[in-house]
């Protein structure tokens, strides 16, 4: 899959991502030459792993050698869940695609430059004919579990099944492209085995390498995985009008790796929040002075918490069904979605303890230490567990109640610090209440990871900002048609244009606003 690289192209994407791979096809349908350049690896449907203890096919940590495609990241005030490989984020997340409600629009950094749902609307459609957006057909134990839980609140009218990026064809039955007339690749039916997040083994998954990245190859993009992009330089005058010379390394070698170099005319940004906000700050201060001082503000966790419930009973399978197949929204500032991996995958037990709140870890550790004492039998369960997966509902909760941090870069990592607002906290009493009520349904017992009840740091799969939008480079990092301020021929589309928290899973907006921005380039003059 790796093709010959050229020494000059007119855009380099700098990540493969729902940014970067939107960005790759729109370009080259205007007649570009496009590089994307990714870090990860690619990955065919056999290469994917049969579950989350295949840690080293798994997990992205090089430093051991793990080449795998999903990175935990762990900074002062937020923990982090991201994918790496070629179609980035798609290739790990749970593809499931809702909009925002009308308060993203009107919030955040961006809230003046624009009428946002307006201008957004007819992408939002194109990115769901693109991903393959449709309507989870069938709910699970998992699913009906939550549906109890909304019909309690008062709220079972607004439970419905999620719209995903998923090919519900026949169960191991090929069959032609059903999306692009063909041009894109065979595809298998939807097997509902849960194990979406460890990566589609069935070639079910709407991935980005098989739709806008797929279509962007068979249209001249050229693609360079297991690479990493350590610098950017203006190549003549100082606001990169003449050109960027991109300095690059294998990510995937040895730790001295020979370094590289090629020029672009143009460059996107569009290696995530951790790619493309790291990398802006290391360039402010080496060789692209004139970004913006608002490089690494207004980074959103979404308000999320993620808790596990665990129920020893062994009646229900909650691991059939896709990664998230249902939503419902318990208030007006707030969605919830049971989460699920497939059969055996069960490594998340390992940093699993039970849910306790409390001013301070000490209080924490004090109410833990007391459950061990007193029950043992209730904590120590979930580690013995031979059907974990099976057993659990993971409830994934997000809301678009504002406050941001902002990230430094520190000596060997990213440092986080509160910006505006109250720090993210994982201890949210609404989403405390929902895990309660699903234990109930379940017979179960809530857990969260031991990060969160020790040190109080929330995670999220959904980190977001940090290149906002801004109407001047005082108040974003780029303009409303993601520009970079200070810079000639330079973007930002991926999750650090996200300007406001949406309160739900963001990759079909990420996708959109790519779209729109893709729109404003004009086609090569030839």
């Amino acid at each position: 899959m790796q093709q010959k690289i050229q020494e000059t192209y007119d855009y380099v994407i700098i990540g493969s991502g729902f940014g970067g791979s939107v960005s790759a096809l729109r370009l080259s349908e205007k007649g570009y030459k496009v590089l994307v350049i990714e870090k990860g690896k690619w990955w065919k449907p056999e290469d994917f792993p049969e579950n989350n203890w295949h840690l080293r096919k798994w997990l992205w940590l090089p430093a051991f050698r793990f080449f795998g495609f999903f990175k935990m990241t762990f900074l002062r005030h937020v923990g982090i869940l991201s994918g790496v490989g070629v179609g980035g984020g798609s290739l790990v997340y749970a593809n499931t695609l809702p909009r925002p409600r009308n308060a993203f629009f009107k919030s955040g950094s961006w809230a003046k430059a624009g009428d946002w749902k307006k201008e957004l609307e007819p992408y939002y459609q194109m990115a769901e004919k693109m991903l393959g957006a449709d309507r989870n057909p069938k709910l699970f134990d998992a699913d009906l579990a939550l549906q109890d839980v909304a019909t309690q609140m008062g709220h079972d009218k607004e439970f419905e099944p999620t719209d995903v990026a998923v090919f519900f064809g026949e169960a191991e039955v090929k069959v032609p492209d059903p999306f692009f007339d063909g041009e894109g690749p065979e595809r298998e039916g939807c097997r509902h085995c849960g194990a979406c997040m460890t990566g589609c083994r069935y070639n079910a998954k709407n991935t980005l390498d098989k739709n806008y990245l797929y279509l962007a190859i068979k249209k001249g993009t050229d693609v360079l995985a297991e690479h990493k992009v350590v610098e950017v330089r203006p190549t003549g005058k100082e606001d990169g009008s003449d050109g960027y010379l991109l300095t690059f390394k294998k990510s995937t070698g040895v730790l001295f790796s020979r370094k590289k170099q090629l020029k672009a005319k143009n460059v996107v940004f569009a290696g995530g929040v951790l790619g493309t906000v790291r990398l802006l700050l290391d360039m402010k201060k080496k060789s692209l002075p004139r970004l913006s001082n608002m490089i690494g503000d207004d980074i959103r966790t979404n308000n999320e918490s993620l808790i596990q419930v665990h129920s020893p009973e062994r009646k229900k399978d909650f691991s059939q069904g896709v990664a998230i197949g249902s939503i419902f929204p318990p208030d007006e500032d707030s969605h919830v979605e049971p989460v699920r991996y497939g059969s055996g995958s069960g490594f998340f037990k390992l940093m699993g303890v039970p849910l306790v709140f409390g001013k301070n870890g000490w209080s924490r550790a004090g109410k833990l230490l007391k459950i061990l004492v007193s029950r043992p039998g209730s904590w120590l369960r979930i580690y013995f567990s031979k059907n974990f997966a099976e057993e659990s509902v993971i409830l994934l909760f997000m809301q678009h109640l504002d406050s941001t941090l902002r990230f430094n870069r520190g000596w060997f990592n990213l440092n986080s610090a509160v910006s505006t607002g109250k720090a993210p906290s994982s201890f949210i009493p609404r989403a405390k209440e929902l895990a309660e009520r699903t234990s109930a349904v379940i017979k179960g017992k809530p857990y969260v990871l031991s990060t969160e009840a020790f040190f109080g740091i929330p995670t999220t799969a959904h980190i977001l900002g940090g290149a906002v939008i801004g109407t001047s480079p005082e108040t974003g990092v780029i303009d409303p048609q993601h520009k970079v301020f200070g810079y000639e021929n330079m973007y930002v589309c991926d999750g650090s244009a996200i300007s406001a928290n949406p309160g739900v899973n963001p990759s079909l907006t990420i996708t959109a606003m790519s779209e729109r921005a893709m729109s404003f380039i004009p086609k090569k003059k030839i």
